[in-house]
Protein backbone atom coordinates (compact mmCIF):
# COMPACT_ATOMS: atom_id res chain seq x y z
CA UNK A 1 0.00 0.00 0.00
CA UNK A 2 1.50 3.49 -1.04
CA UNK A 3 1.91 5.93 1.65
CA UNK A 4 -1.49 8.15 -0.38
CA UNK A 5 -3.56 4.94 0.01
CA UNK A 6 -2.81 4.06 3.55
CA UNK A 7 -3.34 7.81 4.57
CA UNK A 8 -7.36 7.97 2.68
CA UNK A 9 -7.99 4.48 4.43
CA UNK A 10 -7.04 6.31 7.68
CA UNK A 11 -9.49 9.14 7.37
CA UNK A 12 -12.15 7.19 5.70
CA UNK A 13 -12.29 4.89 8.34
CA UNK A 14 -11.85 7.23 11.70
CA UNK A 15 -13.59 10.56 13.23
CA UNK A 16 -11.34 13.60 12.97
CA UNK A 17 -11.61 12.81 16.70
CA UNK A 18 -10.49 9.33 16.73
CA UNK A 19 -7.07 9.74 15.66
CA UNK A 20 -4.00 10.28 18.18
CA UNK A 21 -2.89 13.39 17.04
CA UNK A 22 -6.43 15.22 17.61
CA UNK A 23 -6.95 18.19 19.62
CA UNK A 24 -9.84 20.64 19.45
CA UNK A 25 -7.52 23.37 19.20
CA UNK A 26 -3.78 23.58 18.13
CA UNK A 27 -2.84 26.22 21.12
CA UNK A 28 0.86 26.17 20.84
CA UNK A 29 1.13 25.75 17.02
CA UNK A 30 -1.24 29.40 17.21
CA UNK A 31 0.95 30.86 19.65
CA UNK A 32 3.62 30.17 17.79
CA UNK A 33 1.74 31.64 14.16
CA UNK A 34 0.57 34.68 16.17
CA UNK A 35 4.14 35.51 17.03
CA UNK A 36 5.59 35.08 13.82
CA UNK A 37 2.93 36.76 11.70
CA UNK A 38 3.41 40.26 10.93
CA UNK A 39 -0.45 41.02 9.88
CA UNK A 40 -3.60 39.36 9.22
CA UNK A 41 -2.36 39.00 5.42
CA UNK A 42 0.47 36.95 6.83
CA UNK A 43 0.52 34.02 3.81
CA UNK A 44 0.54 30.66 5.83
CA UNK A 45 0.76 26.88 4.50
CA UNK A 46 -0.51 24.43 6.84
CA UNK A 47 1.55 21.41 5.66
CA UNK A 48 -0.18 18.20 6.54
CA UNK A 49 -3.61 20.37 7.49
CA UNK A 50 -5.97 17.32 6.97
CA UNK A 51 -8.94 17.24 9.06
CA UNK A 52 -6.95 19.65 11.78
CA UNK A 53 -9.02 22.42 13.23
CA UNK A 54 -6.18 24.72 12.68
CA UNK A 55 -7.71 26.80 9.54
CA UNK A 56 -10.95 27.32 11.42
CA UNK A 57 -9.09 28.93 14.16
CA UNK A 58 -7.33 30.91 11.91
CA UNK A 59 -10.14 32.04 9.82
CA UNK A 60 -11.77 33.03 12.82
CA UNK A 61 -8.49 35.30 14.54
CA UNK A 62 -8.70 37.16 10.76
CA UNK A 63 -6.02 35.64 8.75
CA UNK A 64 -6.82 36.05 4.88
CA UNK A 65 -3.80 34.16 3.14
CA UNK A 66 -3.95 30.62 4.60
CA UNK A 67 -3.35 27.17 2.60
CA UNK A 68 -3.82 23.88 3.75
CA UNK A 69 -2.03 20.86 1.76
CA UNK A 70 -2.67 17.10 2.74
CA UNK A 71 -2.24 13.99 1.23
CA UNK A 72 -5.45 12.76 1.68
CA UNK A 73 -7.98 14.43 -0.47
CA UNK A 74 -10.98 12.67 1.76
CA UNK A 75 -9.18 14.52 4.74
CA UNK A 76 -9.53 18.01 2.88
CA UNK A 77 -12.91 17.04 1.80
CA UNK A 78 -14.07 17.10 5.23
CA UNK A 79 -12.42 19.86 6.17
CA UNK A 80 -13.86 22.18 3.48
CA UNK A 81 -17.49 20.96 4.11
CA UNK A 82 -16.66 21.89 8.20
CA UNK A 83 -16.14 25.15 7.05
CA UNK A 84 -19.07 25.51 4.76
CA UNK A 85 -18.72 29.06 2.89
CA UNK A 86 -15.77 29.77 4.65
CA UNK A 87 -13.40 27.24 2.83
CA UNK A 88 -13.64 29.13 -0.23
CA UNK A 89 -10.98 31.84 0.74
CA UNK A 90 -8.68 28.94 2.16
CA UNK A 91 -6.13 27.52 -0.84
CA UNK A 92 -6.39 23.98 -1.09
CA UNK A 93 -3.89 21.52 -2.02
CA UNK A 94 -3.73 17.54 -2.13
CA UNK A 95 -0.17 15.91 -2.22
CA UNK A 96 2.96 14.63 -1.44
CA UNK A 97 5.02 17.34 0.16
CA UNK A 98 8.17 15.73 -0.65
CA UNK A 99 6.98 16.03 -4.56
CA UNK A 100 4.15 18.11 -4.43
CA UNK A 101 5.08 21.36 -6.73
CA UNK A 102 4.82 24.30 -4.74
CA UNK A 103 4.91 28.32 -5.95
CA UNK A 104 8.29 29.62 -4.88
CA UNK A 105 9.25 31.97 -2.54
CA UNK A 106 5.20 32.16 -1.56
CA UNK A 107 5.17 31.85 2.27
CA UNK A 108 5.66 33.65 5.53
CA UNK A 109 5.13 30.78 7.72
CA UNK A 110 5.28 26.99 6.87
CA UNK A 111 3.38 25.24 9.71
CA UNK A 112 3.47 21.04 10.35
CA UNK A 113 2.54 19.03 13.11
CA UNK A 114 2.68 15.53 13.30
CA UNK A 115 3.98 14.86 9.40
CA UNK A 116 7.92 15.82 9.23
CA UNK A 117 8.36 12.94 11.93
CA UNK A 118 6.78 10.32 9.10
CA UNK A 119 9.48 10.90 7.02
CA UNK A 120 12.08 7.78 7.68
CA UNK A 121 14.45 8.06 4.86
CA UNK A 122 16.48 10.53 4.25
CA UNK A 123 15.71 10.78 0.82
CA UNK A 124 11.92 11.99 1.71
CA UNK A 125 13.61 14.09 4.45
CA UNK A 126 15.76 16.12 2.25
CA UNK A 127 13.00 16.65 0.00
CA UNK A 128 10.83 17.89 2.43
CA UNK A 129 13.74 20.08 3.72
CA UNK A 130 14.50 21.23 0.00
CA UNK A 131 10.68 22.30 0.01
CA UNK A 132 10.25 24.14 2.63
CA UNK A 133 13.59 26.52 1.76
CA UNK A 134 12.09 26.95 -2.05
CA UNK A 135 8.88 27.94 -0.80
CA UNK A 136 9.40 30.10 2.11
CA UNK A 137 10.42 33.92 1.69
CA UNK A 138 13.51 35.12 3.04
CA UNK A 139 13.01 36.01 6.35
CA UNK A 140 10.15 33.85 6.57
CA UNK A 141 9.11 31.64 9.28
CA UNK A 142 8.91 27.70 9.49
CA UNK A 143 7.28 26.11 12.34
CA UNK A 144 7.73 22.15 12.38
CA UNK A 145 6.44 19.96 15.56
CA UNK A 146 7.40 16.51 15.34
CA UNK A 147 7.19 13.69 18.10
CA UNK A 148 9.98 14.36 21.16
CA UNK A 149 12.61 12.04 22.41
CA UNK A 150 10.46 10.31 24.58
CA UNK A 151 7.25 10.46 21.79
CA UNK A 152 6.27 7.25 20.82
CA UNK A 153 7.52 5.17 18.14
CA UNK A 154 4.76 4.26 15.88
CA UNK A 155 1.77 6.01 14.67
CA UNK A 156 -1.26 4.73 12.34
CA UNK A 157 0.41 1.77 11.54
CA UNK A 158 3.71 3.42 10.80
CA UNK A 159 7.37 3.87 12.10
CA UNK A 160 8.22 7.39 12.57
CA UNK A 161 11.68 8.73 13.92
CA UNK A 162 11.86 11.17 16.90
CA UNK A 163 13.71 14.39 17.51
CA UNK A 164 15.48 16.70 20.39
CA UNK A 165 15.73 20.28 18.94
CA UNK A 166 18.94 19.48 18.02
CA UNK A 167 18.46 16.77 15.63
CA UNK A 168 15.15 18.07 14.20
CA UNK A 169 17.77 21.28 13.64
CA UNK A 170 19.94 19.28 11.93
CA UNK A 171 17.94 17.84 9.53
CA UNK A 172 17.22 21.25 8.14
CA UNK A 173 20.48 22.94 8.37
CA UNK A 174 21.81 26.58 8.69
CA UNK A 175 19.84 28.29 6.17
CA UNK A 176 17.07 27.70 8.91
CA UNK A 177 18.14 29.52 12.16
CA UNK A 178 16.42 28.13 14.97
CA UNK A 179 14.51 30.99 17.76
CA UNK A 180 12.92 28.70 20.08
CA UNK A 181 12.23 25.28 20.87
CA UNK A 182 9.59 23.40 23.71
CA UNK A 183 8.17 20.28 24.37
CA UNK A 184 4.54 19.67 24.82
CA UNK A 185 2.91 16.46 26.31
CA UNK A 186 0.33 15.66 24.09
CA UNK A 187 -3.42 14.20 25.49
CA UNK A 188 -5.00 11.85 23.14
CA UNK A 189 -8.69 11.69 22.44
CA UNK A 190 -7.70 7.45 23.87
CA UNK A 191 -6.28 9.16 27.00
CA UNK A 192 -2.40 8.29 26.69
CA UNK A 193 -0.25 11.23 26.51
CA UNK A 194 2.17 11.47 23.66
CA UNK A 195 5.29 14.45 23.83
CA UNK A 196 5.81 16.38 21.09
CA UNK A 197 8.68 18.89 20.10
CA UNK A 198 8.12 22.08 18.15
CA UNK A 199 10.71 23.98 16.81
CA UNK A 200 10.58 27.84 15.52
CA UNK A 201 13.02 28.98 12.64
CA UNK A 202 13.36 31.88 10.67
CA UNK A 203 14.63 31.11 7.11
CA UNK A 204 18.13 33.28 6.02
Amino acid sequence: MDVQTHWEKIYAQKAPDEVSWYRPHLETSLALIERAAAGYSASIIDIGGGESTLVDDLLARGYTDVTVLDISQTAIDATRQRLREASEIVHWRVGDITNIELEPVTYDIWHDRAVFHFLTTAHDRVAYVRQAARAVRAGGHVIVSSFGPDGPTTCSGLEVARYDAESLHEEFGPRFRLIASSKELHETPFGTTQQFLYCYCVLE
